[in-house]
């Protein structure tokens, strides 16, 4: 067990299973000339060459569909979208092409595509280079969604993702980056669709992912201190849900508060609600608590940016006032 950075991780990921498989490349805006703009493909273009790192012209449009029509080819892309803000240039191939032409052609085609997509708040990156646009994907089938909060899971699940025979949307929280962890040695896989249990309790559950899991995370050992053993879940996949993880903590707690960076409104914390209210309401003994963004873009200046970021606090008092 090692302790390297999330980027590292994922530069292990990419550098094993591109040996692994010679179908496996890697394409986007400055991952040859630059190794990625967080350091996450730094040397595969002098181990593997330029045929298998490709930097691409500034379109994502042309990025995603040369994706989608390599992996109909039989090759297995994983494609940078440099921030995931810019997915939504190319909305029509993530959302009318690479998800849904699998079912279209009866399942006689797969779609090994990746599409890794750098996102959340950092350093006054302003309202077109700072969203959390995750819960979009849920809502279309056919798409996986991963979005992992350390080292560990960020390897394993890259694997996984690059292993899957549909695609995967693979977000990265880019203030995790830099962030160190333990890592296992060798070919660990991260199931896709497996939440994990981080802190057992049994006075509430809270359900997170990305970068927030570790304020709550932060946030449910203090309150230890307080008398409050809150259980803490990671998604570390929001498509397919774990629910049997999130009710089976939930049978034993009945009380659950949901965290994400996202706005709040129409969020992944949506959904958990919903789910939880149409099937545990007869356990719960508090309302459902969501943290999440305010209704409104992420502001450029670091003072107002501040206010619409969630933070260890926050977490601590929005289970406080479930457990009351």
């Amino acid at each position: 067990m090692r302790e390297i950075t999330f980027s590292e991780a994922t530069l292990e990921a990419m550098s094993e299973e591109m040996e692994r498989d010679s179908r496996v490349f890697v394409m986007g805006e400055d991952i040859a000339r630059q190794g990625g703009i967080f350091g996450q493909f730094k040397g595969l273009p002098q181990k593997f060459g330029l045929d298998r790192v490709i930097d691409t012209p500034i379109s994502e449009t042309a990025i995603v569909g040369a994706g989608v029509g390599a992996a109909l080819a039989g090759a297995r892309p994983v494609v940078d979208m440099h921030f995931a803000d810019f997915i939504t240039v190319a909305m029509d191939e993530v959302v009318n092409q690479m998800a849904k032409v699998r079912y279209m052609f009866g399942g006689q085609c797969s779609m090994p595509l990746v599409l890794r997509a750098p996102d959340g708040i950092i350093r006054s990156a302003a309202a077109q280079h700072s969203q959390s646009l995750e819960a979009w994907f849920m809502h279309v089938p056919g798409l996986k969604v991963v979005i992992p909060s350390n080292p560990a899971d960020a390897k394993g699940l890259l694997k996984a993702a690059i292993r899957s025979e549909d695609p995967v949307l693979y977000f990265e929280h880019k203030a995790l980056f830099a962030t160190k962890g333990p890592v296992p040695d060798g070919d660990v896989i991260v199931p896709i669709g497996k939440a994990k249990v981080v802190r057992e309790g049994t006075d509430v559950t809270v359900v997170s992912y990305s970068l927030v899991m570790n304020k709550v995370i932060k946030a449910v050992d203090s309150l230890v201190q307080k008398g409050i053993k809150a259980e803490a879940i990671d998604l570390r996949t929001i498509s397919p849900v774990d629910k049997e993880t999130i009710f089976k903590s939930l049978a034993k707690t009945k009380r659950l508060v949901i965290v994400h960076e996202a706005i709040c409104t129409g969020g992944v914390g949506a959904e958990i609600s919903a789910m939880a209210a149409e099937e545990m309401l007869d356990y719960l003994d508090a309302p459902i608590v969501r943290v999440g963004a305010p209704f409104v873009p992420v502001p450029f200046s670091p003072a107002l940016e501040k206010l619409v970021k969630i933070e260890s606090l926050d977490i601590e008092k929005a289970i406080e006032s479930v457990c009351r």
